[in-house]
């Protein structure tokens, strides 16, 4: 769903969650001129390699396990876990198991 001037709606994540065999798949739930709301899945055992964004980020952690690293720093994922990271800051994934999350990026002030 995108709009300029989005409505109010709700739902249960988990009804949202479809897992790759292999692989990504990402979602975007919500996009405006200021935020993008995207929820990814990914299959056991995915790599993320290490990039930047030009935005500031949020993951939300719904549901697996993984580990983020973030400036060097390694971050057990899993549900309920809540990580900001700064524009440009350096960070790489791995999903340890099927993990999904919900990454919204913002932009940078």
């Amino acid at each position: 769903m995108t709009s300029e001037t989005p409505q109010s709606f709700n739902f249960n994540f988990q009804d949202k969650i479809e897992y790759p065999q292999e692989g990504i798949l990402s979602k975007v739930l919500l996009k405006d001129k200021n935020c993008q709301y995207t929820l990814f899945c990914l299959a056991e055992n995915t790599e993320i390699s290490e990039h930047t964004s030009t935005r500031n980020a949020t993951v939300n952690v719904v549901a697996g396990s993984g580990i983020l690293t973030l400036e060097g720093e390694d971050i057990p994922l899993k549900p309920g876990v809540f990580v900001f990271m700064k524009a440009n800051a350096p960070h790489a994934l791995k999903a340890e198991e099927n993990l999904a999350f919900l990454l919204t990026l913002s932009e940078n002030s």
